[in-house]
């Protein structure tokens, strides 16, 4: 009974555990294009299917798509329906299509090329090879997906200008500075030290926190002997 009782706890305090740490699985991801096949024409790989390979997953803001190819195939990606469809993007504006890598049709020695694509717009995404008067994307490489929010970009994929603080209506005034108060009903709002320190309390609440769980494992461990 004893022992029975040990492996209740020993369950109960596990789950606790798994539970406390769910949070974190949800994070930004990297997709292989391709997965072992990599990123070629189907007269290089016959058995691509790229927008198979796309079907039934989940594309956020923030995920990379890598892709593992050589520098005879390029990686062109495109918000344009025209130009995707096409498979030209000669005739395209800045704006809205990318050549991530090009392909060198006078090259004749091939060597492997990695290149990473981030997902920085929601919505359709198309990509293609675009060099080879689209030969290569008429052969299969190409594919399109679609971008939900997710978590929305990281501030290391975020557009620098769009981060920039709003200007501080005192540049452009001719009157002396003035230290003003921001809440003059809650001074508290003011101190900057009592902010700081109540960052570090929570750090140190959240340490002493899995300190406790591993407590309690433990504790489930003796339990069950």
């Amino acid at each position: 009974m004893e022992q029975r009782t040990g492996l209740l706890l020993f369950l109960s305090f596990s789950s606790l555990i798994l539970l406390s740490f769910s949070g974190s699985v949800d994070a930004y991801k990297n997709y292989t294009v391709g997965d072992s096949l990599g990123w070629y024409d189907t007269t290089v790989k016959s058995n691509v299917n790229y927008q198979k390979w796309a079907a039934g997953k989940n594309f956020s803001l923030g995920d990379f798509l890598i892709f593992n190819t050589d520098n005879n195939h390029s990686v062109v990606q495109t918000y344009n329906f025209t130009t995707y469809k096409l498979c030209d993007y000669d005739n395209s504006v800045d704006n809205d299509t990318v050549e991530w890598s090009s392909a060198n049709p006078s090259n004749t020695l091939t060597q492997g090329v990695t290149v990473a694509v981030p997902l920085l717009k929601e919505g359709p995404t198309y990509f293609f090879s675009g060099d080879y008067d689209g030969e290569q994307c008429d052969n299969g490489q190409h594919f399109k997906i679609t971008v939900s929010h997710g978590k929305g970009l990281p501030d290391s994929l975020k557009d620098p200008s769009d981060q920039a603080p709003a200007p501080n209506a005192a540049d452009y005034d001719s009157t002396p500075d003035t230290a003003v108060p921001f809440d003059l009903n809650n001074p508290h709002d003011q101190d900057f030290d009592v902010k700081k320190d109540s960052g570090s309390i929570s750090l140190h609440g959240k340490f002493l926190d899995m300190k406790l769980h591993g407590i309690l494992l433990l504790l489930g461990i003796v339990y069950m002997f």
